[in-house]
């Protein structure tokens, strides 16, 4: 009866040793359990259990150390930048696809003006390019403002 009881007393002290994360060994379950080595050692189903948990053991993780505040200041800007860069880069998105709607709209309007004769508009008013004063200007206002948008663009991608 006795025997059995110090039994019941090595297997919850390796039970409570496994949920805490301690290591598994003779002396941790003796120690835990208030038995001898010698009666550890003498039971064979004891000894065994112990002997097959023993390099399974792995201790916890020692806690993380607090973050500092360098360290926190650290993240906090590493986070921040990300943000931005994520902006930046739909910002570029955006600017592109109105860049490529623009040029499909002035390739329309070269088009239309060549279906209805670019020589017409010279002796009406408009420049070399044959296009009228009010359209060419225009235009090249429109081509500075793709220019700006492409020198936008490789600025924010670098």
């Amino acid at each position: 009866m006795k025997s059995q009881a110090k039994t019941q007393a090595a297997e919850q002290a390796i039970r409570r040793l496994i949920k805490r994360g301690e290591a598994i060994t003779f002396q941790a379950v003796q120690r835990e359990a208030g038995v001898s080595h010698a009666f550890l050692y003498n039971h064979p189903n004891m000894r065994g259990r112990i002997e097959r948990l023993r390099p399974q053991a792995r201790p916890l993780p020692a806690p993380a150390a607090p973050a500092d505040a360098e360290n926190t200041l650290v993240l906090a800007l590493t986070g921040q930048i990300t943000r931005l860069k994520q902006q930046r880069r739909l910002e570029v998105r955006a600017l592109r696809d109105a860049l490529e709607q623009a040029h499909g709209e002035n390739l329309d309007l070269r088009r239309e003006l060549d279906r209805h004769g670019r020589t017409s508009t010279t002796a009406a008013g408009g420049d070399e390019s044959g296009l009228p004063g009010d359209i060419s200007t225009s235009h090249r206002d429109g081509q500075r403002a793709v220019a700006t948008l492409e020198n936008c663009a490789w600025t924010s991608m670098s």
